[in-house]
C-alpha cells in the first residue's frame, strides 16, 4: 500500500505544482479528479494536458488513478448531475460520455483505474427501473474500459442508489460479474453506513482504489483522520490480508484550503499503520 492524496483536496495552488510537494511528503499515488481546473476531459488541448500530468506524476515517482466525482463539471447548477440514474435519457448519455472520456484519459495517463459511482435518484422511478438505467449506462463504459485495458472502480456512496457493499454486490449480479467492474472503497463511507471491517473482507479481493477519510456513523461528512470513529487499523489489516498494493488516497475536500498541512498530518497518521505491511 502507498500513501496517496486526491487532487479534489488541493486548494489555492495549481494541482500540478502540488505534485512534487506531495512527493516530498512521501505521497506515492495520486487520485486525479477530472475537472476544469485540474485535467479537463473536454478541453481543446487535452492531449497536451495529459502529457503534462503524465510527466509530472512520473517525475514524482507516483502511480495514479482517475476520479470522476467533480461536483459541477457537467452542470454548473446542480452538484454531480447528471448521473447514470438520471431520469432523462439524454442526460444519462452525458454522464456516459464523460465516463468513456475518463477511460481514455486513464489509458493515456497509464492510470490504474477509473473510479465512478451511481448517482442520486431524483425521481419516483421504482427500483427495477433505476437498476435498468444503471446497468444500461454502465454497459458502454465497461466496453470502452475493456477495450482500453482500464479497470473500473465502482464506489458505494452514501445517499446514492448504490450506497453499500451489499448494493455493489447487487450491481455485480445484474451485470454478470464482469472482471473489469472492481471496487473503490471509501473507508469513511463504511463507518457512515454502519459497515464494519468484517463486512469488507468478502469484497477485499476486488478493491482497486481506496479513499481515506474519517467519519461518524450516519453522517456523511469527510473528517480529518482521527477526528471520527473509523477503525483504520482494522481496515488496513483487511486490505493487507487481501494484498492490496494501491494507494490510500486521502480525500478531504473541505480541508482543501490547508491541503499541505492535511497531507502532512494524514501521512503521519497512516505511515505507522503501513510499517511492516509493505515491503
Amino acid at each position: 500500500m502507498q500513501l496517496g492524496f486526491s487532487t479534489n483536496s488541493i486548494g489555492d495552488i495549481d494541482p500540478l505544482a502540488a505534485v512534487p510537494m506531495l512527493a516530498d511528503l512521501g505521497c506515492r499515488s495520486l487520485a486525479i479528479t477530472l475537472d476544469r481546473h485540474t485535467l479537463d476531459p473536454f478541453a481543446a488541448d487535452l492531449p497536451a494536458t495529459i502529457a503534462r500530468w503524465r510527466a509530472a506524476v512520473a517525475a514524482a515517482g507516483m502511480a495514479c488513478v482517475v476520479e470522476t466525482g467533480a461536483r459541477h463539471l457537467l452542470d454548473a447548477r446542480f452538484k454531480h448531475e447528471p448521473t447514470l440514474v438520471s431520469a432523462d435519457t439524454a442526460a444519462r448519455g452525458r454522464r456516459i460520455d464523460l465516463l468513456c472520456r475518463a477511460v481514455d484519459v486513464a489509458a493515456d495517463l497509464g492510470a490504474g483505474c477509473v473510479s465512478l459511482w451511481s448517482g442520486v435518484v431524483r425521481d419516483a422511478a421504482d427500483e427495477e427501473t433505476v437498476w435498468a438505467r444503471l446497468v444500461a449506462g454502465l454497459t458502454p463504459v465497461l466496453d470502452r474500459a475493456a477495450a482500453r485495458g482500464i479497470p473500473l472502480g465502482f464506489e458505494p456512496e452514501p445517499g446514492m442508489f448504490v450506497d453499500t457493499l451489499a448494493r455493489y454486490g447487487g450491481l455485480l449480479d445484474r451485470t454478470g460479474h464482469p472482471a473489469g467492474l472492481l471496487l473503490t472503497v471509501d473507508l469513511g463511507h463504511l463507518e457512515c453506513m454502519g459497515e464494519r471491517p468484517a463486512d469488507l473482507q468478502p469484497w477485499a479481493g476486488r478493491i482497486v482504489n481506496v479513499h481515506v477519510d474519517d467519519m461518524l456513523a450516519c453522517r456523511h461528512e469527510h473528517l480529518p483522520l482521527a477526528a471520527g470513529d473509523v477503525d483504520f487499523s482494522a481496515l488496513v489489516a483487511v486490505l493487507a490480508a487481501a494484498d492490496y498494493s494501491g494507494g490510500l488516497h486521502v480525500e478531504l475536500p473541505r480541508q482543501a484550503h490547508r491541503w499541505f498541512d492535511t497531507a502532512r498530518d494524514s501521512f503521519a497518521f497512516l505511515a505507522p499503520l503501513l510499517r511492516g505491511l509493505t515491503p
